[in-house]
């Protein structure tokens, strides 16, 4: 299993993105666009994350966050 990359400074707003395993189109149905749109709105109530923007493709999302208190690395994670 790959072990990702480190987040090194854990305050700073970060771009980050997010692959399908074998890039296959899971975005293209609505619902799946759906589960990641109620996630990240969720995320931003509860997880204190800073969300300043994101793209969902077809097989890969863009998102720009940033952590309200220094811990980027735990809330990716989760």
């Amino acid at each position: 299993m790959k072990e990702g990359y480190i987040i090194r400074d854990q305050e700073n707003t970060h771009f980050i993105t997010a692959t399908v395993v074998d890039w296959i189109d899971v975005f293209t149905r609505k619902s799946y666009k759906g589960i990641v749109i109620d996630c990240l709105g969720f995320c931003t109530k509860n997880k204190s994350i800073l969300l300043y923007g994101y793209v969902i493709m077809s097989n890969h999302i863009h998102i720009i966050i940033q952590s309200k208190d220094g811990k980027l690395s735990d809330l990716i994670r989760d």
